[in-house]
């Protein structure tokens, strides 16, 4: 897979998130609601990318860095907008992706990776607790819903840089 870095307004990234957000309203009923804006993932504060297979975009996601607050600590990032399409889900891409937002953090002195998703995508959690992700309390728009769970990884150089 091919991996590209590209704005949130590109056309492959509007056609892929609007695939994940038909993905929601088919799982949940609506789409995600949570404010995204385009400048928050664009570098050095955010980055999106875009997996393409034989030219064809396949795969998407990114990261948005948060300021300290209530909900996110000093040196936190949120992954937003994973998704694969149905069509090559299985051959492991999603990790691909992943492993790279996370390098990509790290690179970026972010110290954690935060995220939301829903228990009706056990395979996007089996993916994050299998990739080192641990359960943390619930945070953003969805807080409130019982079908929100929220996950977190310590980036390796934060936890290096912890010791």
């Amino acid at each position: 897979m091919e991996l590209r870095t590209l704005a949130l307004d590109h056309p492959d990234v509007q056609k892929l998130i609007d695939e994940v957000q038909q993905e929601y309203v088919h799982r949940y009923g609506g789409k995600d609601a949570t404010p995204v804006d385009v400048s928050e993932f664009a570098a050095p504060r955010g980055t999106f990318v875009v997996g393409y297979l034989d030219g064809v975009a396949v795969a998407c996601g990114g990261w948005r860095a948060h300021e300290p607050g209530p909900e996110f600590a000093a040196g936190d990032a949120e992954l937003k907008r994973m998704y694969v399409v149905p069509a090559v889900r299985g051959q492991g891409l999603s990790r691909v992706l992943l492993a790279e937002l996370e390098r990509r953090a790290i690179a970026a002195g972010r110290r954690r990776l935060v995220l939301e998703t829903g228990t009706r995508q056990p395979e996007a959690i089996a993916l994050y607790l299998s990739s080192g992700y641990t359960e943390i309390p619930r945070f953003g728009l969805h807080r409130c819903s019982p079908r929100s769970r929220c996950f977190a990884k310590v980036l390796p150089v934060a936890a290096a840089v912890a010791r």
